[in-house]
C-alpha cells in the first residue's frame, strides 16, 4: 500500500463488491459476479452503519467482517413493532410468521415489516429493518477509492 493510497472516507466515490450473509449462513446479497456498488459515501446508497464498516479501507483491499444487524441498520425500536388489524388487511391476505411483506404507508410510500405472529385480531408486524435482530457476516473487495 502507498502512503498516499486514498482510503475510504466521507465524500470518496467508491466501487466495491459486496456480499452479505446472515449468521447462519443464508446469502442476503452479493455483487460477486454481477456488476459491483459504485456511490459516493454519504449518499445513502448504503445504510450509514455499513458505510462506517467500509471507513478506512483502501483499494485493493479484499475482506471479511462480522457485525451485528443493529450496528448496521439501526437499534430495533419497540415501538415499530404493531398490531394491524385484520379488517385493514385485504381479504384474502395471507401471512405467516417470519414472512417479510411489503406495505402500502397512508402516504402512498412502502414499507417492510416482518410477520411475528397472527393475533386474534389482525398481526403483529416488525417495522423494524429486517436484518437489525440479526448477526451478519460480510465479505467486502474495495475496488476503487477516489477522493
Amino acid at each position: 500500500m502507498n502512503a498516499g493510497e486514498a482510503r475510504i472516507a466521507p465524500g470518496c466515490h467508491v466501487r466495491v463488491h459486496l456480499s452479505l450473509h446472515l449468521d447462519d449462513g443464508t446469502e442476503v446479497l452479493s455483487t460477486f459476479g454481477d456488476e459491483p456498488i459504485a456511490f459516493h459515501i454519504g449518499d445513502g446508497t448504503l445504510a450509514d452503519g455499513l458505510e462506517s464498516l467500509l471507513m478506512d479501507l483502501p483499494a485493493g483491499t479484499d475482506t471479511q467482517l462480522l457485525a451485528d444487524g443493529s450496528a448496521v441498520y439501526g437499534a430495533p425500536n419497540p415501538a415499530l413493532i404493531q398490531i394491524l388489524d385484520r379488517r385493514d388487511l385485504p381479504a384474502a391476505f395471507s401471512a405467516r410468521p417470519g414472512q417479510v411483506i411489503h406495505f402500502d404507508t397512508p402516504g402512498g410510500q412502502q414499507t417492510t415489516g416482518t410477520v411475528l405472529e397472527e393475533t386474534a385480531g389482525g398481526l403483529r408486524v416488525d417495522f423494524n429493518h429486517p436484518l437489525s435482530r440479526r448477526g451478519l457476516k460480510l465479505r467486502v473487495q474495495v475496488l476503487e477509492v477516489s477522493c
